[in-house]
């Protein structure tokens, strides 16, 4: 008889395991509690198991590349702004203007990009010489 009580019991503590834990995800604070616990699974899951793409290791794009990029959107802008003008939407002095502020911007940044350009090339300092080239 203790044999099947034990069997008996085993199995209801089986049972019971499984209907605490549906007790527990059905009720509102079990919900609440079964939520939390997905939640930190999932931050532990991001922070230890996912590995970061190239793209996130990338070096950030240079001080030559903002400016060319620079460059290159003031120049757009003065596409449109010439077509808008001949499109009728601009007046002559108003066009006039708008095209002068973005042309000196535009002189600034090719500025820019010289010095960078040039900072970047080693030229040797002192006196040029010419190579020996021996007889000829």
């Amino acid at each position: 008889m203790h044999a099947s009580r034990r069997s008996a019991r085993r199995r209801s503590e089986l049972i019971a395991v499984p209907l605490a834990a549906v007790f527990l995800v059905f009720s509102r604070d079990g919900a609440v509690l079964g939520a939390c616990f997905a939640l930190a699974a999932a931050t532990l899951l991001f922070i230890f198991y996912i590995q970061p793409d190239a793209s996130d290791l990338a070096p950030h794009r240079s001080k030559l590349d903002q400016l060319m990029e620079r460059r290159d959107a003031i120049y757009d802008n003065l596409r449109d702004l010439r077509f808008e003008y001949r499109a009728g939407k601009y007046s002559a002095a108003d066009f006039e203007a708008m095209k002068n502020a973005m042309e000196t911007e535009a002189a600034l940044v090719l500025a820019e990009i010289d010095q960078v350009t040039e900072a970047g090339v080693k030229r040797p300092r002192g006196p040029r010489t010419a190579p020996d080239r021996g007889p000829r």
